[in-house]
């Protein structure tokens, strides 16, 4: 009865500290997995190093409010951010690019899906905005959440630099800070007022849909990439799938298999079979265009006529792999039913797949 008791205590105080005072850096408050911290004052405020990793506020539930944190720039590679109503391996997600200051790329609002961080799918001016960070200097945050909206303010800014509508449903959770690569971070002044969360002049930002996109995927269980390097067995791995889920496009864009499939769950593999079937009235020859992210094999009723890599850095140094319908493949269609496969294989940074038919006389997608 007293375990209880001092730990509903600890509850209480932990809940009056986030509503009205900065968050103490110590252990008491946070549970810290890096590579390195070291709390000490640093440039006038009491801070926290973080070197490669995150530190998570313990016994917090958040669901709407206004989080405020401030963070030293020094122009270092690296993706400093905040990850909020933590689920599992589910989040919403904002994080800054100091390297990327002054470019259209200079942060990111995004979400956690099964693992997944999928920056490779929601990017440009609708999840982005250009930013001329300081440099050594201390850099104000401030994130509004409510609801399925949040806001994010930089330097005290009046205006919200960016509102986006958020990715999952508002479901309460957790709050995690993550620090820079191998450079670390020096991050101090957290804050959580859960009573404060009015959301002033929302105006997201918007997306040109690829017109005609495929609306909607079946796809596979998982299985090893390297199960395709063997095209006469290929069809021994297409036997052996068990066919359970569907993915619907988003945004009029792509589908986001992370939201069905975890990658680095308890089972092995990075691959997934994504399904259409064609109907054709007669033997045709039709263009398909097509974006996937990271690799692809593609087969047309069983056999595979296409691979391609749209990976990080796959095509030179300062390639994305963001989605778009930048491959293509002739597909020769029998009068009838036609079986369309994607393998599509994942690293990091989006696990997509998208395509249409410029010319779909004579065909219907099932």
């Amino acid at each position: 009865m007293r375990t209880v008791l001092v730990y509903a205590v600890a509850c209480f105080q932990l809940s009056m500290v986030f509503s009205q005072e900065t968050i103490p850096l110590d252990t008491v408050h946070w549970d810290i997995d890096a590579r390195a911290h070291v709390f000490e004052p640093f440039k006038g405020k009491d801070a926290i190093y973080l070197q490669a990793g995150s530190m998570s506020l313990k016994n917090v539930d958040f669901l709407n409010g206004t989080i405020e944190y401030d963070i030293y720039m020094t122009g270092n590679r690296g993706f400093p951010g905040i990850y909020f109503r933590v689920n599992g391996n589910n989040a919403e997600q904002f994080y800054v690019r100091p390297h990327q200051s002054g470019n259209p790329d200079a942060n990111q609002a995004v979400a956690l899906f099964n693992g997944i961080t999928p920056w490779q799918f929601y990017f440009g001016p609708k999840y982005s905005f250009t930013y001329t960070y300081p440099v050594d200097q201390w850099m104000h945050v401030k994130i509004v959440v409510h609801e399925d909206k949040a806001q994010v303010f930089l330097d005290n800014s009046e205006k919200p630099n960016l509102s986006w509508n958020l990715f999952h449903d508002a479901k309460s959770g957790g709050l995690s800070f993550t620090g820079g690569l191998n450079t670390g971070v020096h991050l101090a002044n957290f804050t959580i007022k859960n009573d404060e969360h009015e959301i002033k002049d929302f105006s997201p930002g918007t997306r040109e849909p690829i017109e005609g996109a495929i609306q909607q995927w079946q796809i596979s269980d998982k299985f090893e990439e390297k199960l395709l390097d063997n095209p006469t067995s290929i069809s021994e791995v297409i036997d052996a799938r068990k066919w359970n889920e569907t993915i619907v496009l988003e945004e009029g864009v792509a589908a986001n298999i992370s939201r069905k499939i975890e990658l680095r769950g308890d089972i092995p593999g990075n691959t997934v079979f994504a399904k259409i079937n064609i109907n054709s009235r007669k033997d045709a020859t039709r263009l398909f265009e097509f974006g996937y992210s990271d690799r692809v094999v593609v087969l047309l009723n069983g056999k595979p006529i296409y691979r391609g890599n749209n990976g990080f850095r796959s095509r030179d140094y300062r390639y994305l792999g963001t989605i778009g319908l930048f491959d293509s493949v002739y597909l020769k269609l029998k009068k009838g039913e036609n079986t369309l496969l994607l393998a599509v294989s994942e690293n990091f940074g989006g696990w997509l797949v998208t395509g249409r038919f410029p010319n779909s006389d004579g065909i219907k997608i099932q």
